[in-house]
C-alpha cells in the first residue's frame, strides 16, 4: 500500500481503538505510525497492542513503526480538606510538603524536589494553568506565595513551574519499569516527556542503547534553553503543545513551534507536531476550521509527522479523525504554495561527502524530472539525509533492516521497504529499478535517481549517485 503523501500520520491506540480490527482500519485510513500512551497502559495491555500491530504489518506487508510514551514525572498537589478549596486573587497561602494539610491556609505538595529548587517570583501553575501562584519565601519544607489567578483547585491537580529547573530525572521509577516493558515488547521509539535538560535525554540513550529511537518531547521552558544539545543527542523531537502551552504564554508557542521545527529539519532529525490538532474530533464527526489550519501549517512548516492523542485513543470517530488528517496533508501538499515553502527553507549541506551527495541528488532529480529517489540504507542515515531535502520526487528506502524500515516510517516522504543485501554496484542499480516499478513509482522509459554507499555493508558511506532508466535492460 502505497502512500500518495509525504507527511506521515501518528495516530494513539486507546480504548476505541487497542483492537486488531480497528488498528487496521486506522492504517487503511492513513496511519504510518502508532503511539501507546504508557500513563494509560499496562504491561500486559503493551504487549497485546504490540504484537496486534506486527500481525497488522505482517498482513499488508509494510513496516509499522511503534512508539511508547513515557509518562515521566508529574507533580501533583496532595489532598485538601473537604477535596477542593477556592483560592482568591491576592490572597497569601502556604506551601507545605506532605501529602495532606488539614489547614485552610495551606495546600500539601508532596515533591520535596520543588521545595528544593523553587526560588523568590518564581510562578507555580495548577491544573494546567488555571490557577497561578507566585513565589513570596521559602524554607525547607514549606513556602509562602500569593494568588494571582484565583478558582477552585482540587485533590491531585498537577502542578506546572515554568521559571524552575526541577533537581529530577525525567524518568520515574514507574517509567524506567515501562522503559523494560516496552524494549522487551520491541518497540520502534520510545518518547521521552519532560526533558528539562541534554542530560536527561544522554540517560535514556544511554538505557536504551540502540534498541530504538530516542524522541525528546519538548514540553518545559528549560528545554528551549538546550534545544541545541537535545537535539544533538536525541534521534527525533515532539513539539508537545500541551504542557509547552502552559508554560509558555498561549501566543509564544505557535512560533516556538516553527523554531523547534525548523531546528529539527536542519538538523536531520525527524520532528512531530502534537496535542489538540484535531481534539473537537473527539466528540464532533468533523473538526473546526481553526483544527484545519492548524494541521495544515504543521505541514507547510514540513513537519514529519502530525498526531492524534484521545482523538484515535478513546474519541467517537478516530477512523474519521485519520481520515481527515489525511486529507488535509494530501491537500496540502499538492497546493504550488507548498512546494515553494519548502524549496525556501532548505538549508546549505553540511561539508560532508554524504550531505553533498545528497544535494546533488536533489538537485539531479529536478532538473530530470525524475520519478522518484531510491536510497540503499542499513542504519537509516541516508535515508534520513534524502528526506531532509524535502525533495518533490517520493523517496524509496531500502534497507535489509525490518527494524530500520519500521524506525523510518515516521520520517517525511519515506516509503520504507526491506529487501536483501546486495553484492555489487550493478545489483544497487538494478534492484532499485525493479522496485520502483513494482512499487508503482515509475513506468517503463522513466527515470530515478539511486544513491548509497560504497564499499557495500559499510555505514556512513553515503558517496554515490547514479541515473538510471526503467525498462531499459
Amino acid at each position: 500500500m502505497r502512500r500518495h503523501r509525504k507527511t506521515k500520520i501518528l495516530a494513539t491506540l486507546g480504548p476505541a481503538s487497542n483492537n486488531p480490527q480497528m488498528m487496521r482500519a486506522l492504517f487503511e485510513a492513513g496511519a504510518d505510525i502508532f503511539r501507546i500512551n504508557m500513563s494509560h497502559t499496562d504491561h500486559a495491555m503493551l504487549a497485546q497492542m504490540v504484537k496486534g500491530l506486527r500481525a497488522l504489518s505482517s498482513s499488508v506487508q509494510r513496516p509499522i513503526g511503534i512508539l511508547a510514551d513515557l509518562q515521566g514525572p508529574k507533580i501533583r498537589l496532595g489532598t485538601l480538606p473537604g477535596g477542593s478549596r477556592v483560592l482568591k486573587e491576592g490572597e497569601k497561602i502556604r506551601l507545605v510538603l506532605g501529602d495532606s494539610s488539614e489547614k485552610e491556609d495551606e495546600i500539601a505538595i508532596p515533591h520535596p524536589e520543588i521545595f528544593q529548587a523553587i526560588k523568590q517570583k518564581h510562578a507555580l501553575l495548577i491544573d494546567d494553568g488555571k490557577i497561578r501562584l507566585r513565589l513570596l519565601r521559602k524554607a525547607d519544607n514549606f513556602a509562602e506565595a500569593v494568588v494571582e489567578v484565583g478558582g477552585e483547585i482540587k485533590n491531585r491537580k498537577g502542578v506546572n513551574m515554568p521559571d524552575t529547573l526541577l533537581p529530577m530525572s525525567a524518568m520515574t521509577p514507574k517509567d524506567r519499569s515501562d522503559l523494560d516493558a516496552a524494549l522487551h515488547a520491541g518497540v520502534d521509539w520510545i518518547a521521552l516527556s519532560f526533558v528539562q535538560r541534554p542530560e536527561d535525554v544522554a540517560e535514556l540513550k544511554k538505557i536504551v542503547a540502540g534498541r530504538a529511537g530516542v524522541l525528546a518531547k519538548i514540553e518545559k521552558p528549560k528545554a528551549l534553553t538546550s534545544l541545541d544539545r537535545i537535539l544533538e543527542l536525541a534521534d527525533a523531537l515532539m513539539v508537545a503543545r500541551g504542557d509547552l502551552g502552559v508554560e509558555m504564554p498561549l501566543e509564544a508557542v505557535p512560533g516556538l513551534q516553527k523554531q523547534i521545527i525548523r531546528a529539527a529539519r536542519k538538523a536531520g532529525k525527524p520532528v512531530v507536531v502534537a496535542t489538540q490538532m484535531l481534539e473537537s474530533m473527539i466528540q464532533a464527526p468533523v473538526p473546526t476550521r481553526a483544527e484545519v489550519s492548524d494541521v495544515a501549517n504543521a505541514v507547510y512548516e514540513g513537519a514529519d509527522a502530525v498526531m492524534l492523542s484521545a482523538e484515535s485513543a478513546s474519541g467517537s470517530h478516530p477512523i474519521e479523525a485519520v481520515q481527515m488528517m489525511d486529507r488535509i496533508a494530501s491537500a496540502v501538499e499538492s497546493e504550488n504554495s507548498y512546494r515553494a515553502v519548502m524549496d525556501a527553507q532548505r538549508t546549505p549541506p553540511e561539508a560532508t561527502t554524504p550531505d553533498a551527495i545528497m544535494a546533488a541528488v536533489h538537485e539531479v532529480t529536478q532538473t530530470l524530472h525524475a520519478r522518484a529517489i531510491i536510497c540503499w540504507t542499513k542504519t537509516g542515515t541516508t535515508a534520513l539525509r534524502a528526506a531532509r531535502e524535502r525533495a518533490e520526487a517520493p523517496i524509496i528506502a531500502l534497507t535489509p533492516s525490518l527494524e530500520t524500515a519500521r524506525r523510518l516510517s515516521l520520517v517525511w516522504g519515506l516509503h520504507c521497504l526491506v529487501a536483501e543485501e546486495i553484492d555489487n554496484l550493478d545489483q544497487m542499480v538494478d534492484r532499485a529499478v525493479d522496485f520502483a516499478q513494482a512499487e508503482g513509482f515509475a513506468a517503463v522509459g522513466e527515470r530515478v535517481v539511486v544513491t548509497g554507499g560504497v564499499p557495500l555493508g559499510v555505514t556512513g558511506t553515503t558517496n554515490m549517485l547514479r541515473v538510471a532508466m526503467v525498462g531499459t535492460r
